[in-house]
């Protein structure tokens, strides 16, 4: 048999990262949270919990707390049609949905659409931020249940939805595009100009460079780990970066961002990938997820 008392405690613990939150959340001791997590270990032989601050899920922990979450929607479900299974006197748990997204759309459209869905659905959301074309790791790792990838091709056991594509433009203050850009955007102009880069795993600067140029070019670079603060470099002339269309379309038709090649965008396909067994369930997410796409992205070609 199962022993859910313990997965719950394992899940608990992942969710609000120690054993005494976990504890004051289950309402029983830090001392039986621990008693509970010990014992499961010793059962299946694997360490589930990396003990820390905060601490966090194993591989094989994560599973375990994915299978809780679907455990919470059945529960939830299941209550609905029959509440007099709840004792008397016993609150609903709260179940967490853990979803991923890249940073850009979490800056422009998707949170509206996971606002929408939480305020009618009443689940709680653990949003994991990562590159668009890392996302679905997330979910092949079993860490959450859905995710807004670059990745079309589905993930195993999971339903893939085509949402559209994020316009990126190349944009810098017309002061940047003087001083860096005064004999056009060469491959040598570039090799001296300044870049925004979000992270080691962002590559739209180099793949615009590639559709613009058809050729590769290393760039100086700043790290700048924040879609806003992305634009607000580019509009105090700290460097030229894929900024997402929806955030400086007005600030190019005001004229205090310029594009480096006028009309040279570049389109990021992006897709909804859910895990087959919450498909269902999760429906009411994939409609708003679907329906703010719709309103804020392009056509992919």
């Amino acid at each position: 048999m199962i022993d859910y008392p313990a997965l719950r405690a394992v899940a608990m613990v992942v969710q609000t990262g120690s054993f005494e939150k976990a504890a004051a959340a289950l309402n029983v001791t830090p001392s039986a949270v621990s008693q509970r997590v010990k014992h499961l270990e010793e059962r299946l032989g694997a360490v589930l919990i990396e003990r820390g601050t905060p601490c966090v899920a194993t591989e094989k922990g994560e599973w375990l707390c994915r299978h809780m979450e679907h455990v919470g929607m059945l529960e939830r479900e299941l209550l609905e049609h029959l509440p007099g299974l709840s004792g008397p006197g016993e609150s609903q748990r709260s179940v967490t949905l853990n979803i991923a997204t890249n940073a850009d759309s979490l800056g422009t459209w998707f949170l509206k659409a996971v606002a929408n869905f939480a305020k009618r659905s009443g689940f709680l959301i653990g949003l994991a931020v990562d590159d668009q074309e890392h996302t679905g790791a997330w979910l092949q790792r079993g860490k959450v249940l859905a995710a807004v990838t670059s990745l079309g091709k589905p993930v195993q056991g999971c339903r893939a939805t085509p949402l559209g594509a994020l316009r990126y433009r190349a944009t810098a203050s017309p002061e940047f595009v003087d001083r860096f850009f005064a004999h056009g955007v060469t491959a040598e102009a570039l090799a001296a100009a300044p870049a925004l880069t979000f992270n080691q795993k962002d590559r739209l600067q180099s793949h615009w460079i590639r559709q613009a140029l058809g050729q590769d070019v290393v760039c100086p670079t700043h790290w700048l780990p924040s879609t806003q603060a992305f634009v607000e470099a580019s509009l105090r002339g700290m460097g030229w970066g894929m900024n997402p269309a929806p955030l400086v379309d007005d600030h190019l038709a005001g004229g205090r961002l310029v594009e480096l090649l006028p009309d040279t965008p570049l389109d990021v396909p992006l897709f909804w990938q859910v895990n087959r067994l919450a498909a269902d369930r999760l429906s009411g997410l994939t409609r708003e997820i679907v329906s703010a796409a719709k309103r804020a992205l392009v056509r992919a070609e």
